[in-house]
């Protein structure tokens, strides 16, 4: 009997120190609970691993066929979807150097346009294999070559018509006449008017890199050259004769010529400003400069003020070599502005419609 009492009491003493532990425990469970609670809150909410991007380039496949013969010249592999045709140049005057890319014109089929260098692959491939035809355009001449080959003929040969080299004209014709003050303010006028394109061209126009055919050079400086010869050698001759109403048609003539020429200065600086070159361009906006009030009118402000120029010393001069060249400039130039003036109209949105291109109200 004492023996059973005996172990029921130690049987609650078991008891006791075992509910004591799991108390202690559960209190420790708690703490350690609290604790790890408290620091995830502190560490913020868990972020989920970035996704790996890979990222996947297009190449492309060019192969270049000569545009006569249609046999195939090269391969150039991986090209990038940015690159552009003057990448494309490079790159096929490396694999073949007899192929300069000054020289090269790029078609996407016979007897097509020739392509632009800013052109990219990716606006013309329809397929991961490209196609173009390849064509020699010839020795080519820098842009600003051919400007100042027009514009340098010009200033020298008027000048040697003016000084009457007796190869030109009769010694003793030129000799017994005095000139008119007409022919004087003419040379004035004249060496103005191009004395202003060279110095723009130097450092006004932003002259683009590219090239052209050596033959426009020849062109172009057959068409200024030989009229200027023309125009020279009519106003410089000793048998001249005056405009006919005299002194008022050569002032008003001559100071309306100096307002264009002013005018067509001020317009081509205007244009020069960065944002209205390349691709992002936007048009010009009249600003406090009166002569660039003209932008209200016409898209083409600088032609306006040339073919003012060239009716004006028309006028002044009473020459039928002048009015020609006037004429043809005139035709010459309406064409380029109705040109820009379409391109106006499609890139801008908030173009207004009403503008003429050229002449206000009529062209």
């Amino acid at each position: 009997m004492f023996k059973r009492q005996k172990s029921l009491a130690s049987e609650r003493k078991r008891g006791l120190l075992s509910q004591r532990a799991t108390r202690f425990i559960l209190k420790d469970d708690m703490r350690n609970f609290h604790f790890l609670s408290k620091l995830v809150l502190s560490a913020g909410p868990l972020k989920p691993t970035p996704a790996v991007k890979h990222s996947k380039t297009t190449h492309f496949e060019i192969e270049i066929l000569d545009a006569q013969t249609r046999k195939q010249i090269c391969i150039l592999d991986k090209v990038t979807q940015s690159s552009t045709i003057h990448d494309v140049k490079q790159k096929f005057h490396k694999a073949c150097p007899k192929w300069y890319p000054s020289r090269v014109g790029l078609q996407l089929e016979c007897g097509g346009p020739f392509l632009k260098d800013c052109i990219t692959i990716q606006s013309i491939a329809s397929s991961s294999i490209v196609t173009l035809y390849a064509t020699d355009l010839g020795q080519q001449v820098s842009w600003t070559t051919v400007f100042l080959a027009e514009y340098t003929g010009p200033l020298l040969i008027y000048l040697l018509f003016y000084l009457r080299i007796p190869c030109i004209y009769d010694g003793k014709e030129s000799a017994g006449r005095l000139r008119h003050p007409v022919v004087h303010l003419a040379c004035f006028c004249h060496c103005i008017h191009y004395i202003r394109y060279l110095l723009e061209t130097l450092f006004v126009h932003k002259v683009s890199a590219g090239h052209t055919p050596l033959k426009n050079l020849i062109t172009s400086c057959a068409f200024y050259w030989g009229f200027t010869s023309w125009i020279a050698y009519y106003i410089n001759h000793p048998l001249y004769t005056p405009p006919s109403f005299g002194n008022r048609q050569i002032t008003v003539s001559a100071i309306n010529f100096l307002i264009c020429e002013a005018g067509n200065h001020f317009i081509n600086v205007m244009l020069s400003h960065p944002n209205h070159t390349g691709n992002n361009a936007c048009f010009p906006s009249p600003n406090y400069n009166p002569f660039t009030w003209m932008f209200f009118l016409v898209s083409c402000p600088n032609y306006t003020y040339e073919i003012g120029s060239w009716i004006s010393f028309t006028v002044m001069t009473q020459t039928l070599p002048v009015g020609i060249f006037t004429l043809l400039m005139s035709i010459q130039m309406s064409l380029w502005a109705q040109k820009k003036h379409k391109i106006y109209l499609r890139k801008f949105s908030s173009y207004i419609h009403r503008k003429s291109a050229m002449i206000p109200f009529i062209l």
